[in-house]
């Protein structure tokens, strides 16, 4: 079985738990796209962990975790990531493909310069490297992990890298030049700490294929970060989507059997970009600080994430382009302080209704449609069963449901993972 989990919204979906969940039952799990950037928060009898680049299989021995081809990878990070883990007592099996491609400094660099000079028309980038990253490798001017091997491949590659970015920062944006052999130093420390653990990952998973192992695909942030189908350009650099799978880890995309779609029972986001059902203010604020395991601020960047009621029309929009086979709705409990829940039913966009989600021009000119429910205004914490919830919570749910045309399977109900509840199908 091979199985993806992704976001159906901005990310902060609240990945991370379920994807802890389905990786205990898994033989190998594969990050498959985007860098640093994002993390998402794991709570296990092992401890809490902040993962950014580690697979969410870490805390299992069983399991083997794959940094597919289609990551980021900031070497730094991921060993200083992994000596966390290993200080949390765990010892995990990882592999590197040797055609991912590698983050470097100066990718990081070049983000900070042009969030700097874009000023108040800024990305709200996380400054980790990632879209210089992803320009140089569709570029062809990216290193990949087996050209740190190949000292005089790699020495020509970063020649004519630094003739290139040399002129940008010279004269775009007046800053520091690159050394050619600082840079080439700096390759060989990362050669060093990333020796033990590149393999050639297509072959060990069409292997691990062919013997029917448990694969899971984890993905990061969600459908309307996506280049293609997101809320372009205020998205990531690379595919959020489910299919993106079969590129990013090297594997047959007819393999992929179930694709779980996590959605929150309400929105967050991080960074800018048109959000239809955001909140401002006090009633903004209240929301954030009930929201998430430690209120709605982010993994990786500790800033405050903005807040919205549930948006049916991008969720429904979302799973639509994840191709979702069943869909969890995480954070519910969050929503327990309120006596009624807003939830964005359709936009309305220049006088006119619509239930399907546009493109960036017409979004910027969107505004929500909303229909209120009546809240349970109690806590629902340490409830097991779907039909013990209050008849409220469970209209909450359906009527969400009906709204995206696809079944939620399960629904989450606090921060730990066995606060989930299993809907009967």
């Amino acid at each position: 079985m091979i199985r993806a989990i992704v976001g159906a919204n901005w990310g902060d979906e609240g990945k991370g738990k379920i994807t802890d969940m389905f990786a205990e039952q898994s033989d190998i799990v594969i990050r498959f796209q985007g860098g640093a950037n994002a993390g998402h928060t794991i709570i296990n009898e092992h401890g809490r962990f902040a993962l950014h680049l580690m697979p969410s299989g870490v805390c299992y021995d069983h399991t083997t975790c794959v940094i597919g081809n289609g990551v980021a990878l900031d070497i730094n990070k991921f060993i200083k990531e992994l000596e966390d883990v290993k200080a949390a007592g765990l010892n995990p099996k990882l592999l590197v493909s040797e055609r991912a491609q590698i983050l470097m400094p100066y990718h990081i660099k070049l983000d900070e310069y042009e969030e700097e000079r874009l000023g108040k028309n800024a990305f709200g980038s996380t400054k980790s490297g990632i879209a210089p990253f992803f320009s140089d490798k569709y570029s062809k001017i990216g290193i990949q992990v087996n050209e740190l091997f190949d000292e005089e491949t790699l020495r020509a590659k970063l020649k004519n890298i630094c003739t290139l970015k040399n002129l940008t920062l010279e004269h775009v944006y007046h800053k520091p030049l690159l050394d050619e052999e600082e840079l080439f130093n700096t390759c060989m420390e990362y050669k060093e700490k990333i020796a033990p653990y590149v393999c050639d990952t297509h072959k060990f998973l069409s292997d691990a294929i062919k013997e029917g192992k448990n694969i899971l695909l984890e993905g990061q942030l969600g459908s309307l970060k996506d280049p293609d189908f997101g809320i372009y350009p205020m998205v990531t650099s690379s595919s959020t989507l489910a299919g993106y799978g079969a590129v990013g880890a090297g594997i047959p995309p007819h393999k992929i059997e179930d694709i779980v779609v996590v959605t929150k029972a309400y929105s967050s986001a991080v960074g800018a970009g048109e959000f239809v059902s955001e909140l401002f203010g006090d009633e903004a604020q209240e929301l954030r600080i009930h929201g998430g395991d430690k209120g709605e601020f982010g993994a990786t960047t500790g800033r405050p994430r903005r807040v919205g009621w549930f948006d049916c029309v991008a969720s429904k929009y979302g799973i639509e382009c994840q191709g979702a086979t069943q869909v969890v709705m995480t954070a519910l409990d969050c929503l327990s302080y309120l006596e009624e829940i807003k939830v964005c039913v359709a936009y309305d966009i220049d006088g006119e209704i619509t239930k399907d989600f546009p493109t960036t021009p017409q979004l910027k000119k969107a505004k929500p449609v909303l229909k209120t429910l009546k809240g349970w205004h109690c806590d629902i914490r340490g409830i097991k069963n779907y039909a013990d919830l209050p008849q409220e919570t469970r209209e909450y749910v359906e009527f969400i449901e009906s709204e995206m045309g696809c079944r939620i399977t399960m629904v989450s109900n606090g921060p730990e993972r066995e606060a989930i509840i299993y809907r009967n199908k």
